[in-house]
């Protein structure tokens, strides 16, 4: 059985990072971690070959081989997945399709030959013994939620390292918390579920033998979802791990802003190698913060929080809403300020779109506000309910947060705010990786002598080397990235 295992190519987004891969010359930023983890799952003396649309094209040979295509995919990866099902059907290929978009739209997938949707530790064994026996049928799911035990290792082999920006890993799953605007307890529940440590050694393991050295990505919803187990042994355990073996990797991850209450969670992070972590801040305004039932955000000083977390040595990525039924007409001036005197300077910043499954898509659907489906994309112009601004005030307020935000005389100022209270503890071994030396100068040319921010690099470039010379490549990364979300930012505006 030779089985192509396909991951469609994502658009252009914050989230992409596409226009900074080429400064170190690698084509993504993160493997497909979902479709490895199904190809360990399936059958050993099955043939097995992924291609990931965001490094390599979709060849004619590559289904000419194929007795089966599995296809995952985002809600944001849909034109791409719908092109390679066209392709498919065309060569009469049988194809298995799951994941998060799968599972949303499943309605809307008759023609799919097997739908395995949900968690595949508990839908992806049937199918197979019903493919075994010749009776597969169209739609697998699961009620029931698995303990994540029964996650296999990732199918590394099936991959080129060398292809990605960073590598990632999955210890835990759902998120205790239920923002009505987010789809994650919908798809992974409440109840967050944990490998256990011997499991998430194996798996670091495994990228450590093959020779992996760098950025690793925990791609929890809320990695400290069960901070009392982190705390008592996953992190102490970490930090022996990592000390052990010279400190290879550092990790980044996703939390809630109540990890700024805890001092020693974040130390145990930083001492086990944690340097960066995502959180919904969504907005400052209150109201906008009850509507959304963003609870652990709500009745605490969000600024001073977000201090506490770079001061401990973690680097803050935010991420941002607008467009609330609460939301003033102040909005957008609130938002940029915030921004600015937090010194975030990763601000992924979108408007608000109502996810199927979500408390928000019910509660629209209800009022009569829903008017269609959604991108995935949530930096586009796309508005899928009737607002309660009027849509042409929020969609220019929104384009003006983001020239502001994005501008180069505020982010850089964002970057230097942060590379003056972010302490970490250590920084582990710097490894550098080939590319990082030819990225250092393409970013001289194209950011200090092409680019309109060229002034503010070179502040920037010799304020780091001379204040804070240990975070000189990190002052270097944020001028890279700036120059992403700057060309994604005036595509969206010129929208």
């Amino acid at each position: 059985m030779n089985v192509l295992l396909v991951y469609p190519r994502c658009p252009d987004t914050f989230w992409s990072f596409r226009h900074a891969m080429k400064f170190i010359g690698r084509k993504a930023s993160f493997p497909p971690l979902g479709l490895l983890t199904v190809a360990a799952m399936l059958p050993q003396e099955w043939n097995k070959k992924l291609v990931d649309e965001n490094v390599h094209p979709l060849s004619d040979r590559d289904l000419a081989w194929a007795d089966y295509v599995f296809l995952s995919a985002m809600t944001v990866q849909r034109e791409s997945a719908l092109e390679v099902l066209q392709r498919c059907r065309r060569l009469g290929l049988q194809t298995v399709a799951g994941g998060p978009f799968f599972t949303a739209y499943a309605d809307q997938f008759p023609d799919i030959d097997h739908l395995v949707l949900g968690e595949a530790e508990l839908t992806l064994p049937p199918f197979l013994e019903d493919l075994k026996k010749g009776e597969a049928r169209h739609l697998y799911s699961a009620k029931r939620r698995p303990h994540l035990r029964q996650t296999p290792i990732p199918l590394w082999d099936l991959i080129d390292p060398r292809d990605y920006a960073a590598m990632n890993i999955q210890y835990s799953r759902g998120c205790p918390f239920d923002c009505e605007f987010c789809d994650i307890t919908a798809l992974f529940g409440r109840a967050p579920r944990s490998k256990e440590l011997e499991h998430l050694i194996a798996e670091l393991d495994a990228l450590y033998v093959r020779g992996w050295r760098g950025a690793v990505f925990l791609v929890d919803d809320n990695f400290i979802g069960d901070r009392a187990k982190l705390k008592r042994y996953v992190l102490p355990a970490l930090v022996q791990w990592m000390v052990t073996k010279r400190y290879p990797f550092y990790f980044y991850t996703e939390a809630s802003i109540d990890l700024a209450d805890d001092g020693e969670l974040m130390a145990l992070m930083v001492r086990a190698g944690f340097q960066e972590v995502f959180i919904g801040i969504e907005t400052p305004d209150e109201g906008g913060l009850a509507a959304a039932g963003k609870t652990p955000n709500r009745g605490r000083d969000l600024l001073e929080s977000v201090k506490r977390i770079q001061r401990a040595g973690l680097q803050v990525h935010g991420g941002f809403i607008v467009g609330f039924d609460s939301d003033p007409a102040t909005i957008f001036e609130t938002q940029v300020r915030f921004i600015q005197q937090s010194s975030i300077a990763t601000a992924m910043i979108g408007m608000l779109v109502a996810l199927r499954g979500t408390r928000l898509y019910q509660r629209l659907a209800d009022e009569g506000r829903l008017l269609g489906e959604v991108s995935g994309n949530n930096t586009a112009i796309q508005l899928n309910f009737v607002p309660r601004m009027k849509s042409e005030v929020l969609i220019a307020g929104y384009k003006r947060v983001l020239e502001e935000v994005y501008a180069p005389e505020n982010y850089y100022q964002r970057v230097i705010g942060l590379l003056r209270i972010y302490r970490p503890q250590h920084l582990g071994r710097f490894h550098l990786q080939p590319g990082y030396i030819a990225a250092l100068f393409k970013s001289m040319m194209l950011l200090g002598v092409v680019g309109r921010e060229r002034y503010h690099f070179w502040k920037l470039f010799f304020w780091s080397l001379v204040v804070r010379p240990r975070l000189f490549p990190l002052a270097i990364t944020y001028a890279v990235y700036g120059y992403h979300f700057r060309k994604v930012s005036d595509t969206i505006r010129e929208s």
